[in-house]
């Protein structure tokens, strides 16, 4: 990867991953459109690593929300267990909503269908299509969040298996999440925060996994050039979904998710249109 694809494919991922319109996805195309090789592992590897530097975007913008304790009482008669939950209770929360992506996650990539799934254009356009027409009618089947709702540990979990239909390119964490959140009462903005906070441990085990898969295949990718880009991608993408995040928030709660559904239903469709015209997506040789 040159210096050039590698900051184009951040920024993407870095104005994206907040956004319900996949970042994977978008990073997919992307990478078709510049030439990027499919198939290759440190592509791959590269995709979910500069994902976490994202991510990170949500500890810089909610460092205060994301480490605090509860240091209200826990109720009267509660075991040591019970208070040790309540003063973690943030933690625990995102414990608990991790654990499906875990088990899921694993399987799909120990089963090589994370690999194949990464390598097919014809599969975001399918879902990015599929995933907008859903978002058209959303605001009005999940739209009845009240701020009296609070996270718990069932809303957490059912949060964390919506997480799961995202391991698809073209689905969107985001969306899965935050949909999730709706599902289960939670106002458009709780949800769309939870969904930050939840994607932190989810993209850091992604990206260890990733790290580690890289490090026991030949090490002939770790080169200076590569480690390089890995770091720049990293930097980009905090940046510039640091900047994003903040406004997706504001914009969502006022205006939810149709402008997300019409944009996800044209790209995908122009794409599908290409690929059944049997035209190629790579626009840089």
């Amino acid at each position: 990867m040159t210096i050039i694809q590698t900051i184009i494919i951040s920024i993407v991922e870095g104005l994206t991953e907040f956004l319900p319109v996949s970042s994977t996805g978008h990073m997919i195309i992307t990478q078709k459109l510049l030439g990027v090789p499919a198939g290759d592992p440190f592509v791959h590897a590269f995709t979910f690593i500069i994902q976490f530097g994202a991510i990170l975007s949500v500890v810089c913008l909610y460092w205060n929300r994301f480490f605090k304790l509860d240091n209200t009482p826990a109720p009267e008669g509660s075991s040591v267990w019970q208070k040790l939950i309540h003063k973690f209770h943030f933690y625990w929360l995102l414990v608990v909503g991790v654990i499906p992506a875990v088990v899921i996650g694993l399987a799909a990539k120990k089963s090589g269908l994370l690999d194949w799934l990464l390598d097919s254009v014809w599969v975001v356009a399918i879902m990015l299509v599929i995933g907008g027409v859903f978002m058209l009618f959303c605001d009005k089947l999940f739209n009845k969040g009240s701020d009296d709702n609070k996270l718990n540990e069932k809303r957490a979990f059912f949060i964390g298996l919506f997480q799961c239909i995202s391991v698809i390119p073209g689905v969107s964490r985001s969306m899965a999440t935050i949909v999730g959140g709706m599902a289960e009462k939670l106002t458009r903005k709780k949800a769309a925060e939870f969904s930050f906070f939840l994607a932190v441990p989810t993209m850091a085990g992604a990206t260890l996994l990733d790290l580690l898969d890289l490090l026991k295949e030949d090490t002939a990718w770790a080169t200076s050039h590569n480690i390089i880009m890995l770091i720049l991608g990293c930097v980009v993408a905090f940046i510039v979904a640091l900047l994003a995040m903040k406004w997706f928030v504001s914009f969502l709660t006022k205006y939810g998710f149709k402008a997300f559904g019409v944009y996800r239903i044209i790209v995908g469709l122009l794409i599908l249109v290409l690929l059944i015209s049997g035209q190629s997506l790579q626009m840089v040789d």
